[in-house]
């Protein structure tokens, strides 16, 4: 290797992009970077002149001459056409071997497209999720790598050295990096996921439950404050309490600080100022259309969609709120304990929790088979216990669960998950019942419960559906007293009804 030439090249300045760059040259890897506009270059290597390992180029070829072969360049460009358009100009300039690594949130079946195409350039493709915001990028993600297994071999050195660390023992994060001294030691929240799109098919699967999880503690908080009149701090503070317990997650940790976030304009609680109306850049929604698509149950995530949907329609809902009617009976608020009544919204939404994980595994399983990926379900939620959003306790539980059973069909059927439902679930549905007759919308504790009675039912009422479905439509059916494959129909509009074997 000439002793001029970088490790690593990186395209995309803006924020994320910054941030991984000096993750990476933290850690000793000689990184070059280009953005579009030279003068974003130029202002990112003069803010951070200090990092020796940096080196910004204008011109597009002179970026790629600088790297080192076999080449490896990551681009943290919006996901679309933009990615398209970089690896378009990319791949003129390339060698035989080279590898472009997409960090963006790019649609799985991008990936596999683009991994296809590349492959026919004679070129590497991975498609890797990078998940933990802007600190994550900086001091340590989780990564999430898809593509050929020659391709993970050559980035492998510099995803497992930038990654999040956690304690082998405890499964807990390691803390303590900054500007220039990153975390070492540890076990690294990255690892290889399966060919083509499997890692950002899987990052799409941890953005789906990350929607799950931030609409289930908004939920905790809406039934804590119009239920028992709590302050946000109030509520700030029990969230703070729980993240001691086995709700300890990043999620609740900034949910907590921001509950208790003063207004610098009015002096008293920021969040009593926003407004309340969410915005979605597209996962949560690729998730629920994809479990649609494979008929895997996954509601949680969908009413995690549709509740912030919901949200969106804020003038319509203000409108509404003067013509429609809520429940009678507002008296009977005071029959409510304050500490039970919290304790129960603890259990209620830990027991949603698992079965909104349960939702995006059993989705992993489905998608391993739809795309012939063996995916490694304990290694994905070791990595996602230390740098990304969903980041939690409760992954090394999950862990441990299918280190016990790399078959498990359902996190629901492992015996710490059994034991937890069977524990919080009295207050699990009483939480939803007094929502339900006070007024306070629960989609997504509701559907968690929805989907666990559904699963631990050995009958459904669907047997009736598919009556229906054969009546008006001569979709048929199979029978209780035959073995599963055979098909039956019944001639409805004959007198005698016969049925008939299909």
């Amino acid at each position: 290797m000439n002793k001029n030439m970088t490790d690593f090249g990186l395209i995309g300045l803006a924020v994320m992009g910054q941030n991984l760059a000096l993750n990476i040259a933290d850690h000793g890897f000689k990184t070059s970077v280009f953005n579009r506009t030279f003068s974003k270059t130029k202002k990112f290597l003069d803010k951070n002149s200090y990092c020796e390992n940096l080196f910004g180029f204008e011109n597009l070829q002179d970026f790629v001459i600088s790297i080192q072969r076999p080449r490896r360049i990551v681009i943290m460009v919006q996901a679309g056409k933009a990615t398209d358009s970089v690896i378009d100009s990319l791949i003129p300039l390339l060698d035989e071997q080279d590898i472009i690594i997409d960090g963006g949130n790019a649609k799985w079946t991008d990936t596999i497209r683009r991994e296809a195409e590349l492959r026919n350039h004679k070129l590497c493709f991975v498609g890797s999720g990078v998940s933990g915001g802007e600190e994550g990028a900086r001091f340590g993600p989780s990564l999430m790598a898809g593509g050929s297994t020659y391709a993970w071999e050559k980035i492998k050195d510099v995803w497992l050295a930038i990654s999040a660390k956690v304690s082998a023992t405890s499964g807990k994060p390691l803390e303590g990096a900054s500007e220039g001294n990153p975390i070492t030691g540890g076990v690294s929240c990255a690892a290889y996921i399966g060919e083509n799109g499997a890692g950002h098919y899987v990052k799409m699967v941890h953005n789906g439950i990350e929607y799950g999880d931030m609409q289930m503690i908004c939920e905790a908080y809406h039934l804590m404050t119009d239920l028992l009149g709590m302050t946000a701090k109030e509520v700030g503070d029990t969230f703070s309490i729980w993240n001691e317990g086995e709700l300890d997650s990043f999620l609740m940790e900034i949910s907590a600080d921001a509950l208790k976030q003063k207004d610098p304009r009015t002096g008293g609680y920021l969040v009593d100022y926003v407004l309340d109306a969410a915005g979605q850049k597209g996962t949560g929604k690729w998730t629920s259309v994809n479990a649609l698509d494979m008929g895997t149950p996954a509601p949680t995530v969908a009413e995690a969609v549709f509740a912030r949907c919901m949200s969106a329609i804020k003038e319509e809902r203000g409108y509404a709120s003067k013509s429609l009617t809520g429940p009678d009976g507002q008296d009977e608020l005071q029959s409510l304990d304050r500490s039970s009544f919290l304790e129960a919204i603890r259990g209620a939404l830990y027991c949603s929790k698992i079965c909104s994980y349960a939702q995006g595994f059993q989705l992993m399983q489905a998608a391993a088979k739809e795309y012939d990926w063996s995916l490694n379900f304990g290694e994905i939620a070791e990595i996602w216990r230390g740098g990304c959003i969903i980041r939690a306790a409760f992954l090394q539980k999950i862990t441990e669960a299918y280190q016990k059973n790399s078959s498990l069909a359902n996190l629901l059927l492992d015996d710490y998950f059994i034991d937890c439902i069977k524990r919080d679930q009295s207050h699990w549905r009483k939480v939803i019942a007094t929502g339900a007759l006070r007024g306070v919308p629960t989609p997504t504790f509701s559907s968690a419960l929805a989907y666990y009675d559904s699963y631990r039912s050995a009958r459904l009422p669907q047997n009736l559906l598919q009556a229906q479905r054969d009546y008006f439509g001569a979709h048929t059916y199979e029978r209780t007293d035959e073995p599963r494959g055979n098909f039956f129909h019944m001639d409805w509009l004959h007198p005698e009804r016969p049925e008939s074997k299909v």
